[in-house]
């Protein structure tokens, strides 16, 4: 097994450090990337996470990405998942279409919203994700398409938006990470807006700052994503994604 850690690997442990220290609270994981990540937190350093198969059971074990369940745990209907999110047991993260430097999220159309130029999703459960329980974002594909000034349609709340609401937004608003193919970011800033915590290994802060398209919080140190150990790259190739389906969404 080569030690030359991919992107793709990167990625992957910073989607898996966010729920570092989580205690038993339900990982929802949406994308390859990031569902590979819950379950390395789960084998690696966080072992009370829960995990489901994607539907309607919380499972037992870690199977590889596209392999079925051998030890189911628990059955989780609609309304009992929905239960957990209203009170705060979740960590979700979601993809973006777009997302600004509040944080606000798009995942619904591109365009006006009485004359989209492209329908997407929908709305979905994003505004209850984000304001009851910590909601990430992964994105794996960063550019100003996706990181823009203000996004078209507020399907995700930002901090600029929940502030606004008033307390009852803000009580449990929360959102820890964006995790993008150049680097991890966060909010830890005075006004709450974006700031860049770290670079992948063999990306610059020009690179980052040329693929968003909005003023980006730059630290006068910007330090890189951490290494896999070396029993989290054994973890991520041989256990949960020995089929490489990483790689297809972050290309090395």
């Amino acid at each position: 097994m080569t030690n030359e850690t991919t992107r793709a690997e990167y990625c992957v442990v910073a989607c898996a450090e966010a729920w570092r220290d989580a205690g038993e609270i339900l990982a929802s994981p949406m994308g390859t990337v990031p569902t590979i990540g819950a379950r390395l937190a789960k084998l690696a350093f966080a072992p009370d996470l829960l995990l489901t198969d994607g539907e309607a059971l919380l499972i037992g074990d870690v199977p590889a990405v596209g392999a079925p369940t051998q030890v189911v745990e628990g059955w989780l209907p609609y309304r009992q998942h929905l239960a957990l999110v209203a009170t705060g047991r979740r960590h979700v993260m979601m993809g973006a279409s777009q997302v600004d430097r509040h944080g606000n999220q798009n995942i619904s159309c591109i365009g006006d919203w009485a004359r989209p130029k492209r329908q997407l999703l929908g709305v979905r459960g994003a505004p209850v994700n984000t304001l009851n329980n910590p909601t990430s974002y992964w994105i794996p594909k960063h550019s100003s398409r996706v990181f823009v000034e203000r996004v078209d349609m507020v399907s995700g709340v930002g901090y600029d938006r929940a502030a606004a609401a008033g307390p009852s937004a803000m009580r449990y608003h929360r959102i820890p990470e964006v995790i993008s193919n150049l680097g991890v970011f966060d909010f830890d800033t005075a006004d709450h807006t974006m700031r860049l915590r770290s670079l992948h290994p063999g990306v610059t802060v020009e690179q980052v700052l040329e693929a968003t398209g909005f003023e980006l919080a730059v630290p006068d140190e910007v330090p890189f994503t951490r290494e896999p150990t070396g029993d989290e790259l054994r973890l991520i190739r041989e256990v949960i994604d020995p089929g490489g389906a990483r790689n297809r969404e972050v290309p090395a």
